[in-house]
């Protein structure tokens, strides 16, 4: 049995960690503070990486359609709703039924939330379980397109194969998808269901597997050395012309191209220089990253669940250090104690077995 390699399980681990922490850290008033913008401006391409992580380790996007979205829709869309529903639950029981009506909390809602940006009251993180489900349709469809450039190869080139003809399915126009989800935010965002942001994240998954297949290629010693030559571009894009992507809502900030290569630089240039670094397990954090799905869907009812609570008692959580506190110890604690309890329950983790 192959030895897994810790490297994903350690990325992963830091991205749940920062994803909390960043919730956590704006609902107590505290996101724009000295010491908390210069970790977004530098970890903001986080959430991008489990487009890129989806896609390095892809095999295949091929086969039937049917079963394919079949297959996906369980283990993405089924938990988006799960969750989108129990967090709705809390959401609206405290806001119709505890809370008095000039509390912040209370205001005009609508259905149109949920297609409109594929969020829910209450669990507002699921949207990307729906880019998610979306990204890797896409993927399939685009894996569907037949040959489009057939290329004989001449009898001398032949002697390692026995193929006469080189198939080119000409996938480079997946290198202008970003462009796309630029010019929608340039337009306001135009679409629903989180289609804004599905450009973008098609592009991340093909790099992903790109990034597999050249390392492949390439070698350790070579993989490695261009690994650290991108991780030093990126660290001088970022600190010499700034500039961050935020894929929920698919905002773009400084320049375009700018941003663009600083995330291609950063994702293959991390995961190339750790994948061969052989790192050893990380107790807590790797645990995390291997269970990632568990502390994304569940931690924000949690943080919900504590601020309406407080917001019934006619309190804030603003600028409050104690309750920062308490609401990372609460969030992480249950987290952990409800991982092996959701990982039963396929509806909830999308851990449907296979046929």
């Amino acid at each position: 049995m192959k030895e897994r390699n810790h490297a994903f399980d350690f990325l992963c681990g830091i991205c749940i960690i920062r994803m909390i922490f960043l919730h956590v850290t704006n609902s107590c008033g505290f996101g724009q503070e000295s010491w908390w913008v210069p970790i977004m401006d530098w970890s903001y391409y986080f959430m991008s990486f489990f487009f890129f992580k989806a896609g390095y380790f892809n095999k295949t996007v091929a086969g039937d359609s049917k079963e394919f979205i079949k297959k996906k829709f369980k283990q993405l869309m089924v938990p988006y709703f799960v969750w989108g529903f129990i967090g709705n639950i809390i959401y609206f029981f405290f806001v119709w039924f505890i809370l008095d009506p000039k509390n912040v909390f209370v205001k005009q809602v609508s259905i149109d939330h949920i297609w409109k940006s594929s969020q829910f009251y209450g669990n507002i993180p699921c949207w990307f379980l729906f880019s998610f489900f979306q990204s890797y349709i896409i993927a399939h469809l685009i894996a569907k397109v037949p040959p489009l450039l057939r290329i004989p190869i001449p009898e001398v080139l032949r002697w390692h194969s026995h193929r006469t003809v080189l198939n080119f399915k000409i996938h480079w126009f997946i290198l202008l998808f970003p462009f796309v989800s630029f010019w929608l935010w340039q337009q306001d965002n135009p679409l629903w269901f989180s289609l804004n942001n599905m450009f973008i994240g098609i592009y991340l998954f093909y790099l992903g597997r790109l990034w597999h297949f050249l390392m492949e290629k390439l070698g350790k010693t070579i993989t490695v050395s261009l690994s650290m030559i991108m991780l030093l571009a990126y660290v001088y894009l970022n600190a010499t012309y700034g500039g961050k992507y935020t894929m929920s809502d698919n905002r773009w900030e400084g320049d375009f191209f700018v941003v663009t290569f600083s995330i291609t630089f950063v994702l293959c240039g991390l995961s190339g220089l750790l994948l061969n670094m052989n790192l050893p397990r990380i107790p807590v954090l790797n645990y995390i990253g291997q269970h990632s799905m568990v502390f994304f869907v569940a931690h924000y009812p949690i943080m919900m669940l504590y601020k309406l609570i407080r917001s019934a008692n006619v309190k804030t959580l603003r600028g409050h250090w104690d309750d920062y506190t308490i609401l990372l110890l609460v969030i992480f604690g249950f987290c952990f104690l409800l991982v092996p309890y959701v990982e039963k329950i396929p509806w909830l983790s999308g851990r449907f077995k296979k046929k």
